[in-house]
């Protein structure tokens, strides 16, 4: 039998979810519509590859893997290819914090600062009044992807102790406690808070305390040498019409500061077996974390807002946050998942608990649609399964969302954009400072302006002129290019540089809103 999750089983009775078993199948015949629903999603989105598995009733019911590590290399993706699971990381770290509960050295209600003093956020009563818990729902007050900038892109040179100051800098955008905004600083908090109670570093304390008593034998954290682990998926990018590789990795794989909130990566035997965990423990399971840990885990803490889309496809009613878990009614059945993105790699978990069924599926492409509507589609083999909708049904809905798009919200038309040359902006030129992303330099080369940032070495790029604004393009990183929005303040105060994203609904870790530039010095 499943954990009985009071929460969420209070909720589900206030619903009147039912949990109705999806129609008996031969195994063969499941497998195959199961085949049918992978095969037209790699094609549909021209996926460079998919790693994909399902249980049913506690069991491994399916597996399947299609394409290639890196696009044209003859490496085949298997079981054991290593993917990056991005923020499916939250619900790793939690367990690891739930460990520290069982085991006497960490409380929920503890204030953060009891375990670091220097933490502090831009309101001192946060500061005061910050629960561990409270690092853990997305409800702190910091605004969507507040800080990101300081994780992502990588590489770059901010550390955890970097995060931990610049969060007293970052302005809230919104009340404590007041709604949700998902954001990943605090769970790099979080990382820090295990530290301190459990007297390792984040990645010992992974390795030791999850990985070895889950036997997930090939999840990587912290540093590790890519030929000796082996068949590791890189992530890739729509190019002309192919899938390019970005981003992949050297020979040593650098730990990295994102870690807690999104740097763990694992295949998908392990992850099938990190399922399990949830819907069927054994007992020695069941020993490692306490039935008490996996409630509080798994239960609703904060509300999100039910999306127009979510109704409409799913009959959802209620949806919130737990700790590093998404939970939600789905055609009355209680669906407990979390999602993984990062710059060409997609991941979805997603446990039915009353079913004790669920699936995994970890992609290394371009897979923001392809994700929803291959996790909407495996959903529906459980929740509906005459459901006549396949995928092509959902990604024609999704595409006809996306034209009815205002233009507003679309990217601009770049295509007459212009460098800027060194003299056309010498007014602006110089070194700039955020108080939490640190220097960047406005400064000449080559006759042009460039943009180089100082902890972020990626996000270096020429000036360019779009009408009567500024932005700046990108030299190598996937990052969104940037509006550049220069004040001359009064009172001979130092100039002042904001940002934006070109497109208003951009990736919200790509979070230039939140920087104020205040220049400091001259071009050396």
């Amino acid at each position: 039998m499943p954990i009985a999750l009071k929460p969420r089983l209070l909720l589900a009775a206030a619903l009147g979810l039912g949990c109705t078993l999806a129609h008996a199948a031969t195994p063969g015949a499941e497998t195959a519509a199961l085949d049918k629903i992978v095969d037209a999603t790699v094609a549909r989105y021209r996926l460079p590859g998919i790693a994909v598995g399902v249980i049913e009733n506690g069991q491994v019911v399916y597996t399947r893997t299609v394409g290639e590590t890196v696009a044209g290399s003859g490496r085949k993706i298997t079981p054991q290819t290593l993917f990056k699971i991005a923020s499916n990381s939250k619900a790793m770290t939690t367990a690891l914090l739930g460990r520290l509960v069982d085991a006497g050295k960490l409380r929920w209600d503890d204030p953060v600062t009891k375990y670091l003093p220097q933490f502090r956020m831009h309101d001192p009563w946060v500061t005061a009044n910050m629960r561990v818990a409270d690092l853990l729902t997305h409800s702190s007050g910091l605004p969507e992807g507040g800080g990101d900038l300081m994780l992502w892109p990588e590489p770059n040179a901010f550390t955890r102790a970097d995060i931990i100051h610049g969060l007293a800098f970052i302005k809230p955008g919104y009340g404590f406690r007041s709604r949700y905004q998902y954001d990943n600083l605090l769970y790099v908090v979080a990382g820090e808070v295990a530290v301190a109670a459990g007297g390792a570093s984040y990645e010992t304390l992974m390795r030791r305390e999850v990985f070895e008593p889950l036997h997930l034998d090939r999840c990587q954290v912290g540093a590790w040498k890519r030929d000796a682990v082996g068949n590791v998926a890189q992530p890739h990018r729509r190019d002309n019409g192919r899938n390019v590789a970005i981003g992949e990795d050297a020979a040593e794989i650098p730990a990295i500061t994102s870690a807690p909130a999104g740097g763990i990566r694992c295949d998908l035997e392990d992850m099938l077996g990190w399922a399990r965990n949830w819907l069927v423990p054994t007992p020695a399971q069941l020993t490692w974390l306490s039935p008490a840990q996996r409630q509080v885990l798994q239960a609703p803490h904060m509300l999100i807002p039910v999306s127009e889309q979510r109704r409409a496809w799913d009959n959802t009613h209620v949806m919130a946050y737990g700790y590093g878990w998404r939970m939600a009614d789905v055609d009355g059945e209680w669906n407990v998942w979390h999602t993984g993105t990062l710059n060409g790699m997609y991941s979805m978990l997603s446990l039915l608990p009353d079913r004790r069924s669920g699936f995994v599926f970890m992609i290394n492409g371009e897979a923001g649609d392809a994700r929803t509507v291959l996790g909407e589609v495996l959903t529906k083999h459980f929740t509906a399964p005459g459901d006549s909708r396949g995928v092509d049904w959902y990604a024609d809905a999704l595409e006809q969302r996306a034209k009815q798009r205002s233009p507003a919200s679309s990217t601009p038309d770049t295509a007459a954009q212009q460098p800027v040359s060194a003299a056309g902006l010498a007014r602006w030129r110089g070194r700039y400072r955020d108080p939490w992303f640190g220097d960047i330099t406005l400064c000449p080369r080559d006759g042009k302006m460039y943009f180089a940032a100082a902890k972020s070495p990626t996000l270096t790029g020429t000036v360019m002129r779009l009408g009567d604004r500024y932005l700046v393009h990108w030299n190598d990183s996937a990052d969104l290019d940037a509006w550049l929005d220069f004040h001359a303040a009064a009172g001979g105060q130092p100039i002042a540089l904001r940002m934006a994203k070109l497109d208003p609904q951009g990736d919200f870790s790509s979070d230039y809103e939140d920087l104020d530039f205040q220049r400091v010095g001259g071009c050396r």
